[in-house]
């Protein structure tokens, strides 16, 4: 059984990295972690030496509450570059660069009328299980979760099956997207049981918006979700970044010590 981050992690050593013109980028969910899993401490210790090679940032889809939960209360501090909500919350060297909100680009007569949207079609959808939390409402988007996202990790391993045979979020998607056309939205299916709606842009190349082009020679981004419709995938086929996908944590490392490290298997 993987370890526990602890509760309280202190700034590493402030140093300048070997590298520092070429950042890697990290995403959180089956990257970093098993999905909303916690990062052992043998991949967090592994993230450290890293640091010190190249300049590292992280670049999730959750909320900063949710990503603290997974990578650790300090994560901000922890790293040069943090982003959560695709960037729409942003941190460099632990200070706050800018918060944007969805409520305020879409108006709230546009909230309320995706929210009952939604909430009609869910009531509608037959699905072996439901639980709760189907809308979460983020700064920057919107979280869908037809099961709901009080699941069990058991329900939602298998809720994940169930999806990928029926085509339920994919099915859901197109729905919506046709329903609000006018409104410019992107939809990303990301993890295991939801997908997230957003304004068109607002994706994770939203934080690169954050790194100058000239403080930078490589932008690595390493990610699990980098196909088609997938929520890695602007990033990862970005003019600005080389993209790596990756299929776990041990996976994320490996790769990782190969192209920074040198090492081979």
């Amino acid at each position: 059984m993987s370890s526990s981050p602890p509760a309280k992690k202190s700034k590493i050593e402030t140093m300048t990295p070997e590298n520092p013109r070429i950042i890697a980028m990290f995403d959180v969910d089956g990257t970093l972690t098993i999905p909303r899993g916690e990062v052992t401490t043998d991949m967090l210790d592994f993230m450290k030496e890293l640091s010190k090679k190249v300049t590292v940032g992280i670049v999730g889809g959750s909320d900063l509450p949710k990503q603290k939960e997974q990578l650790g209360d300090g994560i901000v501090d922890l790293f040069p570059y943090n982003f959560s909500q695709n960037g729409l919350v942003a941190y460099k060297d632990g200070k706050l660069l800018e918060v944007q909100t969805i409520s305020k680009h879409l108006g709230e007569d546009n909230v309320k009328r995706l929210v009952n949207w939604v909430m009609k079609y869910l009531c509608e959808l037959d699905l072996p299980i439901k639980r709760g939390t189907f809308i979460e409402f983020r700064s920057g988007m919107f979280n869908i979760s037809p099961i709901g996202r009080n699941c069990s990790r058991e329900e939602r391993n298998d809720y994940e099956k169930f999806d990928l045979e029926h085509d339920i979020r994919k099915n859901m998607v197109a729905a919506i997207k046709k329903e609000f056309a006018d409104l410019d939205l992107t939809y990303s299916i990301g993890g295991q049981i939801s997908f997230d709606v957003f304004p068109t842009g607002w994706d994770k190349t939203y934080s690169l918006n954050f790194l100058k082009k000239e403080d930078f020679d490589e932008i690595h981004f390493f990610g699990d979700k980098t196909f088609e419709g997938g929520n890695d995938n602007e990033i990862f086929a970005h003019e600005r970044t080389i993209g790596h996908t990756v299929t776990s944590p041990e996976d994320t490392k490996e790769q990782c010590e190969k192209l920074f490290f040198g090492k081979t298997s």
